[in-house]
């Protein structure tokens, strides 16, 4: 299998992110993650991110900025690009997987808005999943209300 780049979004609303719950078939096992995938070919990053949220969570989202680039070691994934995202129409819903193989192998069966402000409110199986991730997301989201701040003064 081709390592390909992920491009997911953190969808925010006031300070809850939005998490989707991926269960697999074979195993039953659940985990939370932020809902994205691969890019289409002609689509853009942004454009990626707008359809892959509207698959996975049946919104419509404004694509702002990138929060994250990172490399990481995956059997199939050697990056991944967070993006900020802001709802502009629907309300969450656990969505589809459009490739046979993936729709195979995993279904979406939850979402949950996570307050990024509050962290000892987590909920274990959230910290498990995704822990280190939102950490990462609430620090890259105060440096740019930092940086927004200076800006403005």
């Amino acid at each position: 299998m081709t390592r390909y780049t992920r491009y997911q979004g953190a969808i925010m609303r006031d300070s809850h992110i939005l998490l989707l719950q991926q269960t697999e078939h074979s195993t039953g096992r659940s985990y939370w993650l932020l809902p994205g995938g691969k890019k289409e070919s002609g689509e853009t990053e942004q454009q990626c991110v707008q359809r892959e949220m509207l698959e996975e969570t049946g919104l419509h989202v404004r694509v702002d900025e990138l929060l994250l680039d990172e490399s990481i070691a995956s059997e199939n994934i050697n990056r991944r690009q967070t993006y900020l995202c802001f709802v502009l129409a629907g309300e969450p819903t656990p969505g589809y997987e459009p490739e046979d193989a993936y729709a195979d192998a995993y279904s979406f069966t939850d979402v949950q808005w996570v307050d990024l402000g509050r962290p000892a409110a987590w909920a274990t199986d959230v910290v498990a999943d995704q822990g280190p991730l939102l950490q990462q997301l609430r620090s890259a989201l105060d440096n740019l209300d930092e940086t927004n701040r200076t800006e403005v003064t």
